[in-house]
């Protein structure tokens, strides 16, 4: 039983703070909306701080799940940041997906207070959460990543160190991309199937089981054909995560072609008002363009 903070009460770190609490480790929550905060406390048998700093007084790990590169400084820096209550040797373990900058300019301000950093997005959807089985990608030391690990295992079924301070974050740039190109070819497929009068669940039972099988195809098939979309990872968190990538890609050399146009894709979502859709309404737009 360790003492921890949690940082962040969306719909991925409410349930991820929960099973951190189940786990039997001493859990103080932080979420900008207090309401929030009382709430999982109640439920949780837990405590709730109005500042990151004061949540994150004593403990041994502090972990944040929020919304970008700013929300995760505002919760970092400053005098009610999290860094200023932290104790000399507690590690900041960050599930937030954030660019890799600002996680390394993260790190460096925490090591400058003795403080350890693991950046550690992570990858299943809400679900995943919920479950208590998402696949976390970390940066970081060696020595911070086997002593955040058992922590992270409340809610990861694999958690794997991937290199150090920043690499996390690039293997989730690269979780994103992947599931970027195959969303698209999810949505052409079953738009050619529609358009051709072939029974798209048929289609799906057949091919889910061979070479084009993916997660999306088993886990967004039924509702991407049911024409809905107020689910899920939101179109607006997926351009945040995909300018990350392009421009990382930018910074690198590294060329992304089918990310960009998937993006352009995502853009025209948005203008469709589906800036809260899940990312299948990929197939939303191809039926619009028609």
């Amino acid at each position: 039983m360790t003492k921890t903070a949690f940082l962040g009460l969306g719909v991925m770190g409410y349930p991820m703070a929960g099973h951190l609490a189940s786990a039997d480790h001493e859990v103080v929550v932080y979420n900008r909306t207090t309401q929030k905060a009382e709430k999982w406390a109640k439920a949780h048998d837990g405590a709730f701080a109005s500042t990151p700093r004061e949540a994150a007084v004593g403990a041994d790990f502090v972990m944040a799940c929020v919304g970008n590169d700013d929300d995760l400084r505002a919760v970092c820096l400053g005098d009610d940041g999290a860094f200023a209550g932290m104790k000399e040797g507690a590690i900041f373990v960050d599930h937030t997906t954030v660019s890799a900058a600002v996680t390394r300019e993260l790190a460096e301000a925490a090591a400058a207070k003795g403080i350890g950093y693991v950046d550690a997005p992570v990858s299943g959807g809400q679900a995943g959460a919920e479950n208590g089985v998402l696949a976390i990608m970390c940066g970081g030391s060696e020595e911070h990543f086997a002593a955040a690990e058992p922590v992270m295992a409340a809610y990861g079924k694999t958690v794997k160190r991937l290199g150090e301070v920043g690499m996390g974050q690039t293997a989730k740039m690269c979780n994103q991309i992947c599931i970027a190109g195959l969303v698209q070819g999810l949505a052409e497929a079953l738009h050619l199937a529609e358009k051709s009068g072939l029974d798209g669940e048929a289609l799906v039972e057949v091919i889910s089981g061979g070479a084009a099988g993916s997660w999306q195809m088993v886990n967004r098939h039924k509702t991407m054909l049911a024409d809905e979309y107020e689910h899920g990872f939101a179109v607006d968190w997926m351009r945040k995560d995909l300018k990350i990538c392009l421009e990382t890609a930018d910074d690198v050399g590294a060329s992304l072609p089918v990310t960009a146009l998937v993006d352009q894709f995502y853009k025209d979502v948005q203008k469709m008002g589906g800036g809260r859709w899940d990312t299948s309404s990929l197939l939303k737009r191809l039926k619009a363009v028609d």
